[in-house]
């Protein structure tokens, strides 16, 4: 037979079995283990290294879905190596489940892209360290339920106690204990003869290996055990593996469990149920609807914190009380107003002012933010919440060290938030348009994708959280992922189909489809997702209103959203008094002098109303205005530590007399002035609450314009979300990646020719400078490629093919097969050199 035709040789190692692989195969392991190209490998044994350490196997293994992780728990309990038949019979029983049949090999597939499982299907192997992790230990219990084998569970046991056992069992005596336990296992194995032993047994017996098979398989005896225990123990049925502790061994419980590792496999992941349809118009009109009342509340929240929010905890974060405030600010519950607060501040809408008395204030962004139009505001808001991975569900829980998590505080970033953010919303994407899921069989789904370790449910919280927060967000409308929220994660728009009617529909199942965690977009595919959302939502939103309803109580009805001069206007002028479908704004003195302070003349006031008024100005409101007016600034305040002056001595022999004025400490300088040891802010606060209408002056006489002070803080950058380990590389970094692997394979596995300087296990030879520089010199003649060692200027060693085709000056200039370019190399930084063997050698 010629060599073309000889069969490939089974892979001897790891490192065997990814050399066998091509590009696409490596590029696929890299994309779903990427923490072994960090950094990355100078060859395949060393991937292959890195592929079995424990940090990185366990990662991988947290990542898998649970059918994929049932094969590997049942190749953990296989032998070693094991064929696929094998694996079938533990994975789909005597009977060979079709279905599991089915799923097996995708199963397989996945296990052996990364490299958790190699070699072909008649020698199945687990690596090394996966097997460790997922076999059976009193320590470590496995999900599958089972002990040890015999071989194992008899380790410690006398060679007289084995032949008892084996007596007992009704099998041939045996000259040794090894072809004893042979025996035993090989008894435990067959299902006919093992049939036959079970006949014998009395039904209490069998009733105690009915309570073990399932697992766990350990139980206690005591020194005298009953006839039941007896009858299995005396025929190795049960095996001690302690004083007072027996086990089923794995070979009879894998026999009474007909042949399956695992009780409930599930090949298939559950569908995810519409709990309700409604028709697509209602589901967007809904979302939009909670998007701008989302906006709105952002807004009510940062305008609360205009000049300056609460203080900065000591840890960082907000207090219990200014998160009890804010609630109430908000008319909201705390963990709602933790979840605004958590949002502004992933937007970097809101930061801390790094003041010696720090407080929590708006950036120089919000109002960046404010210029945007409201679908552009909303797709800012709820991209940053896709992307954070600060959890605002965690606050007021404890931390490992039993502290109190709060808003805003260390300790709330959740790596694995965005990528179930994301998964959840691809998960109602792929239900019928309009459909809103329930949300248990979401959870059910999350699962099976990926398996909780130790009974940790994080993802399953998030989850909830998830569905909770993206209907306040107006992301979903009714439970229903919305047009805007489909573009918002990236996917297809749904095809229009009739509408559905409304109220609780049948149960529509959605069919697993794997979908790209969140970090697989780009920035820029983010932030095309977050326009294309923002198209979508911008006709949905309510148009903001040029006008107001005055009315004669001395209030102004906003029948919906106002533009943004009018309403900061109206801000100032009038107090609002509810919120709602309308707004109301009450217009008392206090706040029409508000509006004077800030340099408004009454004129201006009565002409603005006039303008944006629908209804006739009421004359109440414009007796108002013109009395405050009249009183505004007949009373001037400036500094002695502060004076009052004005032009009627009646005035101010009036306010001296009055009782309330004791505080200021005022004194007559004057007729038409006092003098006050009060400052001027107290001045006007004093003269205001006695119910006069002062107005503050500077140094030269003119009337200061009091606006409202905004504090912000100096320019910030959003929290960077937390990574959930190294990042999936992209396709420039993978085939450089697999270039420089490939390459350094190539020189640490090329053959050769034998040297006398050479180390053992065949290491590169040390050779002297002469002999490094005569073996150049001489490979540039004859064209020749050499292997050598070379030690950066960091330090760094490595192997290299080099074909030189020049050396002058203390360096050679060569062709590298590693790099696949032509280099420069010092000389006196080559360690060692060698000539490759010829192909036949």
């Amino acid at each position: 037979m010629s060599t073309e035709e000889k069969p490939a040789a089974a892979p001897r190692s790891l490192a065997e079995a990814l050399r066998g692989r091509d590009d696409a195969a490596l590029a696929a392991l890299l994309r779903s283990r990427p923490d072994l190209i960090t950094p990355v490998p100078t060859d395949l044994t060393q991937l292959a290294t890195r592929a079995g350490t424990r940090a990185s196997v366990v990662r991988a293994l947290e990542r898998l879905d649970r059918f994929t992780l049932q094969t590997a728990q049942a190749l953990a309990v296989a032998g070693e190596p094991a064929s696929y038949e094998e694996l079938l019979g533990l994975m789909a029983g005597d009977d060979g489940d079709p279905v599991i049949a089915a799923a097996l090999p995708r199963a397989l597939g996945v296990l052996r892209e990364q490299a958790l499982v190699w070699g072909g299907d008649d020698r199945l192997r687990l690596v090394r360290t996966a097997r460790e992790l997922l076999s059976p230990s009193p320590q470590h219990p496995s999900p599958t339920g089972l002990g040890p084998t015999v071989r194992e569970a008899t380790a410690g046991m006398s060679p007289g106690r084995i032949q008892e056992l084996v007596a007992t069992a009704g099998l041939a005596s045996t000259h040794d204990s090894v072809s004893a336990v042979t025996a035993l296992s090989a008894l435990f194995s067959d299902p006919e003869r093992m049939s036959a032993l079970l006949d014998e047994a009395p039904a209490e017996s069998v009733a105690v290996l009915e309570r073990l098979v399932w697992g766990p398989p350990y139980g206690q005896v005591t020194a005298d055990p009953a006839a039941r225990l007896r009858w299995l123990l005396d025929r190795g049925l049960l095996l001690p593996t302690a004083p007072g502790t027996v086990v089923l061994p794995r070979e009879v419980a894998l026999r009474l469990r007909a042949g399956r590792a695992h009780r409930a496999p599930e090949p298939s992941p559950p569908p995810v149920e519409a709990a309700a349809t409604h028709r697509p118009q209602v589901v967007d009109a809904t979302a939009a609807g909670q998007a701008y009342t989302a906006l709105a509340t952002v807004e009510e929240l940062l305008k609360d914190w205009h000049e300056g929010g609460p203080a900065v905890l000591r840890a960082g974060g907000l207090s219990v009380r200014d998160l009890k405030r804010t609630a109430v600010a908000l008319d909201t519950s705390e963990p709602l107003a933790a979840f605004w607060v958590e949002l502004a501040y992933a937007a970097g809408l809101l930061a801390s002012d790094g003041e010696a008395d720090e407080r929590y204030a708006a950036t120089p962004a919000y109002d960046e933010w404010l210029e945007e139009p409201a679908a552009g505001r909303w797709a800012r808001l709820a991209g940053a919440w896709l992307a954070a991975t600060r959890t605002a569900g965690l606050v007021g829980g404890r931390d490992a060290k039993d502290r109190t998590l709060s808003a805003l505080g260390p300790g709330l970033d959740r790596s694995a938030a965005p990528e179930v953010r994301h998964r959840v919303l691809t998960l109602l994407a792929g239900l019928p348009e309009g459909a809103a899921p329930s949300a248990e069989s979401v959870l059910a789904r999350l699962r099976w994708e990926r398996p909780p370790r130790d009974g940790d449910e994080l993802r399953a919280r998030i989850a909830r959280w998830t569905l909770t927060e993206a209907e306040m967000l107006g992301v979903t409308g009714r439970g229903a992922l919305s047009a805007q929220g489909r573009a918002l994660i990236g996917a297809p728009p749904a095809r229009r189909t009739q509408a559905a009617p409304e109220g609780p529909g049948d149960k529509l199942p959605v069919h697993h489809r794997p979908a790209p965690p969140a970090h697989a977009l780009s920035p820029a595919e983010r932030g095309a997702a977050g326009a294309a959302a923002a198209r979508l939502l911008a006709p949905l939103l309510p148009e903001p209103l040029d006008h107001v309803l005055l009315q004669a109580d001395l209030t102004a009805v906003a029948p919906g959203p106002l533009e943004r001069p009018l309403a900061d206007m109206l801000g100032v002028l009038a107090d609002v008094e509810s919120k709602g479908g309308a707004t109301v704004y009450r217009f008392t003195p206090g706040s029409v002098r508000r509006a004077l302070d800030a340099g408004r003349a009454a004129s201006d006031l009565h002409a603005f109303l006039a303008a944006h008024s629908r209804t006739p100005v009421p004359q109440p409101l414009a007796y108002l205005i013109d009395d405050v007016a009249r009183r505004h600034g007949h009373l001037r305040v400036g500094a002695a530590s502060a004076y009052v002056r004005c032009d009627d001595d009646a005035v101010l022999s009036e306010i001296l007399a009055d009782r309330r004025a004791a505080g200021l400490g005022l004194r007559r300088l004057a007729p038409t002035v006092l003098a006050a040891r009060a400052d001027p802010a107290g001045l006007l606060e004093g003269l205001r609450a006695m119910g006069f209408a002062p107005a503050a002056e500077s140094a030269e006489g003119d009337v200061l314009i009091a606006r409202a002070d905004a504090h912000r803080t100096p320019p910030r950058t959003p929290p960077a979300p937390v990574p959930d380990g190294p990042p999936v590389p992209d396709d420039t970094l993978l085939t450089a990646a697999l270039r420089a692997i490939r390459a350094g394979d190539l020189a640490s596995t090329a053959p050769r020719k034998p040297s006398g300087g050479e180390g053992p296990g065949g290491e590169l030879p040390r050779t002297s400078a002469a002999e490094t520089l005569a073996t150049m010199q001489a490979a540039v003649l004859t064209g020749e490629a050499l292997w050598i060692g070379y030690v950066n200027a960091e330090g760094g060693a490595s192997q290299r093919v080099i074909a030189p085709v020049r050396v002058e000056g203390g360096f050679v200039t060569a062709y590298d097969h590693t790099a696949d370019e032509v280099r420069t190399y010092p000389l006196h930084r080559i360690t060692g050199v060698a000539e490759l063997a010829d192909d036949g050698g």
